[in-house]
C-alpha cells in the first residue's frame, strides 16, 4: 500500500527531463511504492510551443505518451503523470488542457483530469503575472479513480485553493488526492503548507503534493516543500528544494478509524455541485 511523490526541477528540455525523471520512478519502484506522482509540467516547463506539444503527442508523434506508457509498463508502477499538454481526445487542432493522466502498471490510461482552474493572477516575483488561459482551456469535470493503494482524486495546483473541489472528489468515494504542482516561490511561502495540510483535513484523505522547486526558465522559481499528508493533517515526508522522491503508506484502518471518530462527511449540512 505504498506511492511515492516526486520532486522535480524540470526545464524546456523534454528529453532530459523526461530522463530525470525515469531515474526517480526507478527509486520509486525498487523501494515498493505502486503508485508515483509526478509534479506539473514534468516533462517541460517555460516553453512557449505548448499547443505544438500538444498535437504532436495527441497525433502519436511526441515522445512522452510513450515514454510515459513504457515507463509504467517496465517498472510495474501506477503513475500519475503530473501534467502534459494534451487537446481532448477527438479533437487534436483543438487549444490544449492542462492534463493529468493515470495510468496503470500495465502502461494504460485509467483515467484523465483537465485541471479546473488556471492559473490567471499577479504575483509579486520576477515574472509579475502569470495567464494559463492563455495556453490551456479550462477543464468541465472532476475524476475520481480506483488504484491499488486506494480510491484517487485527481486535482492540479492552483486547484489546491478550491475547498469545494476537495469536498467533492470526498462525496465521490476518494481516499487519497493527488495534487502536481508548480507553485510559485511567494506563493508557496505564503500559503503552499496551509493548503496542502488543510485539504487532507477536510477531506481525511492522503494528499500527495509533488510540487516543483528550483529555478527554471524565464525567471521562474518554484516553491517546493512536496509532501505527503495523511488523513489527520500530518506531514508523512517533505522536501524543501531540488529533485526528491518521497515515500509513506496508506494505514487504511487508521483512516478508517479518523473518519469514524470524526465524521465529518455526515454531518455536512449543505452539499456541493460543480458548475
Amino acid at each position: 500500500m505504498s506511492f511515492a511523490v516526486i520532486q522535480m526541477v524540470s526545464q524546456d528540455d523534454v528529453l532530459a527531463n523526461l530522463r530525470a525523471a525515469r531515474h526517480l520512478l526507478e527509486q520509486a519502484a525498487a523501494a515498493g511504492a505502486r503508485l508515483a506522482v509526478l509534479p506539473e509540467n514534468f516533462a517541460a516547463i517555460g516553453r512557449r510551443d505548448l499547443p505544438q506539444l500538444g498535437r504532436a503527442e495527441a497525433l502519436g508523434e511526441g515522445p512522452i505518451l510513450p515514454w510515459l506508457r513504457q515507463a509504467a509498463r517496465e517498472l510495474g508502477l501506477w503513475i500519475v503523470a503530473g501534467t502534459l499538454p494534451l487537446p481532448p481526445d477527438d479533437q487534436p487542432e483543438a487549444k490544449p488542457h492542462a492534463c493529468s493522466l493515470l495510468l496503470d502498471a500495465q502502461g494504460q490510461r485509467v483515467a484523465r483530469y483537465d485541471k479546473l482552474h488556471l492559473f490567471d493572477v499577479d504575483v509579486a516575483d520576477s515574472r509579475g503575472q502569470y495567464r494559463e488561459s492563455d495556453d490551456y482551456a479550462h477543464g468541465a469535470r472532476l475524476v475520481v479513480a480506483d488504484t491499488p493503494v486506494g480510491r484517487l482524486g485527481l486535482t492540479v495546483c492552483y486547484d489546491l485553493r478550491f475547498p469545494a473541489l476537495y469536498s467533492a472528489l470526498r462525496a465521490a468515494g476518494a481516499e487519497l488526492i493527488s495534487a502536481p504542482s508548480a507553485f510559485t516561490a511567494v506563493t508557496g511561502e505564503a500559503h503552499w503548507q496551509v493548503l496542502v495540510r488543510a485539504r487532507a483535513i477536510e477531506t481525511q484523505c492522503y494528499l500527495l503534493a509533488a510540487n516543483q522547486g528550483g529555478f527554471h526558465p524565464g525567471g521562474r522559481a518554484t516553491y517546493g516543500h512536496s509532501a505527503i499528508i495523511d488523513p489527520w493533517g500530518r506531514p508523512l515526508a517533505e522536501q524543501a528544494q531540488g529533485e526528491a522522491l518521497l515515500l509513506a503508506r496508506r494505514d487504511a484502518a487508521e483512516q478508517a478509524a479518523i473518519r469514524q471518530r470524526m465524521p465529518v462527511q455526515s454531518h455536512c449540512r449543505f452539499s456541493v455541485e460543480l458548475v
